[in-house]
């Protein structure tokens, strides 16, 4: 390579993949889109993803999501998922657009593969968080127009050994939740259940089981949040965090979860 050409590229080279986007083709970002081209009732067409919930367990963390997308009063999808590995050690969950959520949730995962090339090491779980609140920070307009996004993010903390997770609001706001957290449209309800339902020092199984039934009660409450759908045979996704890395629930797991709190509050007979 000629030694010009390699200067060129060193001067562009950034720990940033998203700056290099924004110095070299600004319009394939998520946020350069045009909001002045969208009215207020754009945002009723577009798919929405609900609720999520986070929960600390003993020696990790864990993130669920339920499976359906509302567009309006329509179910646009039942089989959408709305829970990602980010990179080895940490996920993201998303709740609001859709569309826009899941191209930051890859420019996401690109900006830490990037990272991690250019700088030989991980990013700080905190340094993640940070770089997350600056892509939904540049997403403001588009939200201002009803196309927000409003993620969940969690991971393991490579040097404190403990799972951690963090809330956004849609002006890049960024806050450090304890226990447990809940976002989306059955936020309130999942998060009533977390609170009654978390405890010290869950083991493993025991986190899954309690993510899964606070998504049911927010399904029982919520009409844009999916329930366990034993006819289609579709759970919720599911993921845990810890110092092994990020793993994905197996859905045979999730099957006996969520049949066992369908059998429980049969046999109880309660209507509310």
């Amino acid at each position: 390579m000629p030694e010009d050409a390699a200067a060129t590229i060193g001067r562009a080279a950034s720990t940033s993949f998203s700056d290099y986007i924004a110095a070299q083709n600004p319009a394939a970002l998520p946020s350069a889109r045009d909001a002045a081209n969208h009215s207020a009732g754009v945002a009723d067409l577009a798919p929405h993803a609900t609720t999520i919930v986070s929960l600390t367990y003993a020696g990790g963390v864990l993130m669920a999501g339920d499976r359906r997308a509302t567009m309006g009063n329509i179910i646009a999808s039942r089989h959408i998922e709305k829970v990602f590995p980010a990179d080895m050690f940490s996920v993201l969950g998303i709740a609001g657009s859709a569309g826009i959520a899941l191209d930051i949730t890859r420019l996401f995962q690109v900006e830490l593969e990037h990272y991690e090339k250019i700088e030989g090491t991980r990013m700080s779980l905190d340094g993640k968080a940070n770089r997350l609140a600056a892509m939904i920070r540049a997403n403001l307009p588009l939200a201002l127009q009803g196309l927000a996004v409003v993620p969940l993010f969690a991971g393991f903390d490579t040097t404190r050994r403990v799972g951690r997770l963090f809330s956004f609001d849609v002006t890049g706001g960024r806050y450090e939740e304890q226990e447990h957290h809940s976002v989306g449209s059955g936020s309130v309800f999942a998060r009533g259940a977390l609170k009654k339902l978390w405890k010290p020092n869950l083991g493993e199984d025991d986190a899954v089981k309690v993510a899964v039934e606070a998504l049911y009660d927010a399904a029982d409450d919520d009409s844009a949040t999916g329930g366990p759908d034993v006819v289609r045979q579709l759970w919720p996704v599911v993921y845990t965090v810890n110092g092994a890395g990020a793993r994905r629930i197996p859905e045979r797991t999730l099957a006996e979860a969520a049949e066992d709190i369908i059998a429980s509050r049969s046999v109880s007979g309660r209507e509310a």
